[in-house]
C-alpha cells in the first residue's frame, strides 16, 4: 500500500486505526542517507498549534508527522525531557478555495490549501537546524465526482505533501 493511501486511509478512519495500518505494511518510504547526527537522534514533536478554523487539523497533523518519523525510522520520537531536539509550530493556514469554473461561471472544482511553520530546535545548546519554515500542500476535488473525490480526500492529498516534506527536511536534508 502506497504511503500516500495508508496517510489518507489513517486520516480518514481515525489515529486507532493508523496504529494497524502501521502494523500491516503501511509506512513512509524513506531515501535517508543515514548522515543524522548523533546527537539529535531523540526529538520531541510538540503539538501544533491551531490558528486556523478547521477543528482538530493541527492534532491530525502533528499525529502524522510523528507517525511518519517513526516509520522511517531514522529518528526516535520521545518525550520533551528525554528529546536532544524539538520540533514545534503551527497550522496557519486552511482554505477552501475555487480551482475551476465552468464558462458560466459555476465552480466544478475547489482546492484545499494547508500551510504550516514549523521550528527545529536543538535542545542543547538552541541552535536551530530551521525556523520559522514554511510547508504547504494542496488537494483538489471536483465536485459531483464519480470518483469520489470530496474535500475530505482533497484535505488528506494536502497533508501528505506537507508531511512529505518535513520528513525530507527534518531527516534527509542533513
Amino acid at each position: 500500500m502506497t504511503a500516500r493511501r495508508c496517510l489518507g486511509t489513517a486520516l480518514l478512519l481515525g489515529p486507532i486505526l493508523f496504529a494497524w495500518l502501521g502494523a500491516t505494511g503501511c509506512g513512509v518510504y524513506s531515501a535517508s542517507s543515514g548522515r543524522v547526527d548523533e546527537s539529535l537522534k531523540r526529538v520531541a514533536v510538540e503539538y501544533l498549534e491551531n490558528q486556523t478554523p478547521e477543528p482538530s487539523i493541527g492534532t491530525e497533523l502533528t499525529d502524522l508527522i510523528i507517525a511518519a518519523i517513526q516509520a522511517d525510522n531514522t529518528l526516535k520520537v520521545v518525550g520533551e525531557e528525554a528529546a536532544d531536539s524539538i520540533i514545534s509550530g503551527r497550522v496557519v493556514q486552511y482554505d477552501l478555495k475555487e480551482a475551476f469554473a465552468r464558462g458560466d461561471l459555476t465552480v466544478t472544482e475547489y482546492q484545499v490549501q494547508i500551510a504550516v511553520v514549523l521550528s527545529f530546535v536543538v535542545k542543547a545548546t538552541g541552535d536551530e537546524k530551521f525556523s520559522e519554515k514554511q510547508f504547504t500542500g494542496v488537494g483538489n476535488y471536483v465536485l459531483d465526482d464519480p470518483q469520489g473525490t470530496s474535500e475530505e480526500t482533497a484535505k488528506v492529498e494536502a497533508i501528505d505533501q506537507i508531511v512529505r516534506d518535513i520528513l525530507a527536511q527534518v531527516v534527509e536534508d542533513w
